[in-house]
């Protein structure tokens, strides 16, 4: 049984999957964060943490396994309890349990289970596509504390002009002639972008009817309809290639996935109002797995299986 797939598929969906009798693993929203000292951007995640406390079966975990392996719940609760001992015979011998994508648990000196995250995958579906990097300083100079540096050392003395008191007169008389030669030649040139702008709008005035009657003669010699078959996705397990807050995106994401060979589409919003986006859809669930396994390995490790019923 591949118990640490199935957990870290319920990750994506859920803040709580317990094993029974064994502990919960569980999920807390954290925000962006940046490094002050190394200036790294730190995307929004999903920390996650494992509580060896919660132990009663809540039957998510068991009703997953029966509906991915096609088996009764009782026989995928028994598997399940099956595997659970397995794993506290290898904890009780000393061992180390590695979880893929999950974390690691051993037994410390007080026999209590310690738990030690995976930070390979982040469970976070809102930062899908979102990566740690490290920005250059922002470099900021304070201008305001150069300026008054200089007041102290060299002050600005302002002193007032003395005027004659009929000066205006004289320079008043030269602005209002220079005023009117203005306003005359600003008419002028109104009146001929006037004239310039109404001859253009006449030319294409012109030019459009000419296309205007092109354009309907060639709507009236239809060309011939042409049938196109087209093969409509189908199946209610879709593996899952991300989820994006803008629908123009996903629309990119699945000419990409197209354009490699994926018969890839939109499956509709999710309750955060992601659009997303799958490699492809399938009616059985094993050639469901096996898909999802083979695009983990060679395309994208963080693609996850989603069973949903379209409209």
């Amino acid at each position: 049984m591949q118990l640490e797939t199935y957990i870290s598929d319920l990750l994506y969906r859920y803040d709580c999957v317990t094993v029974p009798e064994f502990g919960a693993f569980l999920t807390q929203r954290q925000s962006a964060q940046v490094h002050q000292s190394t200036n790294a951007f730190y995307p929004p995640k999903k920390s996650l943490s494992f509580n060896e406390q919660i132990q009663n079966n809540d039957g998510l975990l068991a009703r997953y396994i029966a509906d991915v392996e096609k088996i009764p719940f009782e026989t995928a609760l028994q598997n399940l309890s099956k595997r659970v001992k397995s794993l506290k015979s290898y904890l009780i011998e000393g061992e180390t349990l590695s979880l893929d994508n999950i974390g690691e648990l051993a037994l410390n000196s007080d026999g209590k289970i310690e738990f030690s995250p995976s930070y390979h995958l982040n469970y976070l579906t809102d930062a899908f596509g979102l990566s740690q990097f490290v920005s250059p300083a922002v470099t900021r100079e304070v201008y305001k504390e150069e300026v008054e540096t200089i007041e102290k050392v060299v002050p600005i003395a302002v002193t007032p002009e003395k005027r004659k008191s009929k000066s205006y007169l004289k320079y008043a008389a030269i602005a209002v002639v220079a005023l009117g030669l203005a306003g005359f030649g600003f008419n002028n040139y109104v009146n001929n972008v006037d004239q310039h702008n109404q001859i253009a709008q006449e030319e294409a005035n012109k030019q459009l009817e000419n296309e205007i009657q092109e354009a309907t003669f060639i709507i009236s010699n239809p060309l011939p309809a042409i049938t196109l078959n087209v093969n409509k996705q189908t199946g209610n397990y879709h593996v899952v290639a991300g989820a994006f807050r803008i629908e123009a995106n996903s629309d990119k994401k699945v000419t990409q996935l197209q354009d490699k060979g994926f018969k890839a589409r939109k499956i509709g919003q999710n309750k955060f109002g992601l659009h997303q986006v799958a490699y492809a859809s399938y009616t059985d669930r094993q050639e469901a797995l096996q898909a999802l396994n083979t695009i983990r390995k060679e395309q994208n490790k963080d693609a996850w299986l989603l069973i949903k019923k379209l409209d």
